[in-house]
């Protein structure tokens, strides 16, 4: 797993994109869907019908896609936010609850640690972890999770509809912002990160899992043949949509490279901005600190 600093790429060439570059429809009328070019008035709604489609079996999806990797990436990515008792934290694109319930997990255990470990009578402040999603039948499904794990009246978890593109939530509010699997599916990856910096206080830690590019020419033939041969008949064998899962993994290649997108956090405001490739590639960690 390779630790790189977005400085790297800023000493690389910084000349404009061309314009076939699939990323440089971001700031046009137009936008990327997939391979398809849409108004950017229609990406929302379509990708919303792609979300509402897939909801009920998205867990399930990502066990048999990635293997049941995508649990160990998401620690990975817990791991990297270090989230502490009484954490107020933003997990966008979060509908069914799975990483803010190893968020909460987390915290719980380090809390029972520190209760145990600590002499005096001090309080911490209460956690609070929004996971926002613009779907409301993902977070229905998070709500029905939180349930059956005995979380339904737990307080800490705070489920909201919104849009990541214009979040609800005061400036400098939150101490952590994660997204996992979400961000190239908004209509403005820019517009997304900036109302992240926005919310996040001094300090705050941005992170985002995002499946990426596969640079090893023989595993990116892999990949590319898993991923297109293989997940959209996944697709329509579990859930009975294969045009689905045919967007989701068209909608990896559009995706900025792993070096563009730090560039386009970086632009964004934030600071100590460095990514991990897991897998080869085929997953990314990108965080940057808010100062």
């Amino acid at each position: 797993m390779a630790l790189r600093s977005i400085c790297r790429s800023l000493r690389k060439n910084k000349s404009i994109l061309p314009m076939c570059n699939p990323c440089s429809h971001l700031h046009s009328h137009s936008t990327s869907f997939g391979f398809k070019e849409v108004r950017e008035d229609e990406k929302s709604r379509m990708v919303g019908n792609v979300f509402t489609s897939v909801a009920s079996s998205y867990d399930l999806m990502n066990d048999l896609m990635s293997g049941g990797l995508h649990r160990l990436w998401k620690e990975r990515l817990i791991s990297k936010l270090n989230p502490f008792p009484g954490i107020k934290h933003l997990d966008v694109a979060g509908g069914t609850g799975d990483v803010a319930f190893r968020i909460l997990e987390n915290i719980n255990n380090v809390g029972s640690r520190a209760m145990r470990d600590n002499r005096d009578d001090s309080i911490p402040e209460e956690t609070q972890i929004y996971v926002c999603d613009i779907n409301p039948h993902m977070l229905n499904v998070g709500k029905k999770r939180a349930q059956e794990r005995g979380l339904a009246e737990d307080k800490s978890l705070i489920w909201v509809e919104g849009d990541a593109e214009a979040l609800k939530f005061e400036d400098n509010s939150m101490d952590g912002y994660t997204i996992a699997f979400g961000i190239r599916n908004v209509t403005h990856i820019e517009k997304a990160l900036a109302e992240a910096n926005r919310v996040l206080k001094r300090g705050g830690r941005f992170l985002c899992l995002e499946l990426s590019h596969v640079e090893l020419p023989v595993l990116k033939q892999l990949y590319d043949y898993y991923s297109f041969s293989v997940i959209p008949a996944m697709g329509e064998l579990v859930a009975g949509d294969r045009e689905s899962y045919q967007y989701l993994v068209e909608s990896i290649r559009r995706f900025p490279p792993q070096d563009k997108f730090a560039k386009m956090i970086a632009e964004a405001g934030f600071q100590k901005v460095e990514y991990e490739n897991l897998v080869g590639g085929v997953v990314a960690i990108h965080s940057g600190i808010k100062f």
